[in-house]
């Protein structure tokens, strides 16, 4: 569950959620995505929801990798569907037989790491 003191920032032209601003010491925030995934480092409010407004929600489209428990490697991944409690991941790694492609993983939110840019 996206916690109570970050900031939700929407885009102004449809009030779709870009991310949220989490504040990272006085006057300071960090821009994240809808599931908590950093964007940039932490700058001023102003820097924090350009960031934002600059990347929209293209990056749901980029492939992403996840460490999963069995592995060395984290696997391909492209994520599916996103809201504040829980993020859907599917797997798109040829090469991890353990679960057949586009078998779906859920992950909390915000996201604690096992999730990264591929």
């Amino acid at each position: 569950m996206i916690p109570g003191h970050w900031r939700p920032h929407h885009r102004d032209e449809d009030g779709e959620l870009l991310g949220y601003l989490v504040p990272d010491g006085p006057g300071r925030y960090v821009p994240v995505t809808p599931f908590g995934h950093p964007l940039e480092e932490p700058g001023d409010e102003h820097d924090a929801r350009a960031a934002l407004d600059s990347r929209g929600l293209a990056y749901l489209a980029d492939p992403w990798l996840l460490s999963v428990p069995d592995r060395d490697e984290p696997i391909s991944v492209r994520i599916v569907e996103v809201s504040p409690e829980r993020m859907r991941v599917a797997n798109a790694d040829f090469g991890y037989e353990r679960v057949d492609l586009g078998h779906v993983f859920v992950l909390d939110v915000p996201e604690t790491g096992r999730l990264r840019r591929a």
